[in-house]
């Protein structure tokens, strides 16, 4: 079975194709995806200059990008027309979400294809299974510019159980918005993780947001850790002293990565589960990898990152969902499904 993936819910216009083989007889969503084509077209330098992303500007930038790389993705793949449709509906940017989900709708009825919709979230997990194979049970730690999760997933084609989200900023907003107040540019991670790599992450003892005793053993905040980096500058511009950029950098991710990887390896301790993925743009980051690595090691955890690539937002991670999603049995979704930019991460498919 051939499955195309399109994902426009942020500022990547991904069209992603996978090969979907059914392990052995058994019920369920368990089969092995295989990479075909991965293309995406990204307009963050149009969103550069205003350091953040701009929804109309991504929206029409989608309408732009979305035919293009369609056309580059089936040329890669080899394929003419895939076997079913896998779209992200949510959650999203309402008007970036349109243009995916139109076009997506538009390619399943001209080539009479069943369509799936798919939650963007449930995807960053999915696409790890394209590197190291069929996911046990495991949690999932989620981190990109628009989110910040800890998941429980028992079963790529069943309903994900989130456990924690930030209860403000997500992690990436956060990472860009210090490194706007550094001048860094945009986007911020990875600035920031160059940044960090000269400088001391001792150097500032940086607040750790809800690690408190009555505080939600699984969620996030990050908005005083964000006032915390600015104060810092503040306070050094009023003295007449130099701001350590480096030193700034590192120890703002250091906090990040401490709680963020703290969380994760609890919950897995928590719910006796062995193995945990990262996803999500912000996990490229090199001090949420190498720090997980080790706290992972110690606690007997298996940790699984896939590539970079692959943890940004693209259209292979929704082909490779909506696989799993149709191996285990869902029926299709209707032409009038709508998008959800507020979808929750429970809600695996319509």
């Amino acid at each position: 079975m051939i499955v195309m993936g399109i994902e426009s819910s942020c500022d990547e216009t991904g069209v992603g194709i996978v090969e979907w083989t059914r392990d052995g007889m058994g019920d369920g969503g368990r089969g092995t995806a295989r990479l075909l084509a991965d293309e995406v077209a990204s307009s963050v330098d149009e969103h550069a200059r205003f350091g953040g992303v701009v929804p109309e500007i991504a929206s029409r930038a989608h309408l732009e990008a979305i035919v293009p790389t369609m056309q580059r993705a089936r040329e890669a793949a080899g394929v003419d027309r895939p076997d079913a449709i896998a779209v992200t509906i949510g959650p999203g940017l309402a008007g970036a979400l349109l243009v995916g989900v139109a076009a997506a709708k538009a390619y399943a009825l001209a080539w009479d294809v069943p369509l799936y919709a798919m939650n963007h979230l449930g995807g960053h997990v999915a696409v790890d299974t394209l590197e190291h194979g069929p996911m046990p049970e495991c949690v999932a730690l989620l981190v990109s510019g628009g989110h910040t999760h800890l998941l429980h997933v028992t079963d790529l084609a069943r309903p994900i159980t989130e456990l924690g989200t930030t209860v403000d900023d997500a992690a990436g907003e956060a990472f860009d918005k210090v490194a706007r107040l550094l001048d860094l540019g945009f986007p911020g991670g990875p600035a920031l993780d160059r940044a960090a790599a000269h400088g001391d992450p001792q150097a500032v003892g940086f607040p750790r947001g809800m690690t408190g005793p009555r505080d939600a053993r699984y969620d996030f905040s990050f908005s005083g850790l964000k006032t915390a980096v600015a104060r810092h500058v503040e306070k050094c511009e009023r003295q007449g002293t130099a701001v350590s950029i480096p030193d700034v950098a590192a120890s703002f991710q250091e906090a990040v990565a401490d709680v963020l990887t703290m969380k994760a390896v609890r919950a897995c301790t928590d719910l006796d589960v062995d193995t945990l993925v990262l996803g999500g743009g912000a996990t490229a980051n090199s001090r949420i990898r190498s720090l997980a690595q080790e706290r992972c090691a110690a606690a007997g955890i298996t940790l699984r990152v896939p590539k970079p690539r692959l943890c940004t937002d693209n259209g292979v991670m929704i082909a490779t969902l909506g696989a799993h999603v149709i191996g285990g049995g869902a029926e299709p979704s209707p032409l009038t499904v709508a998008t959800d930019p507020g979808m929750s991460v429970q809600v695996s498919q319509l």
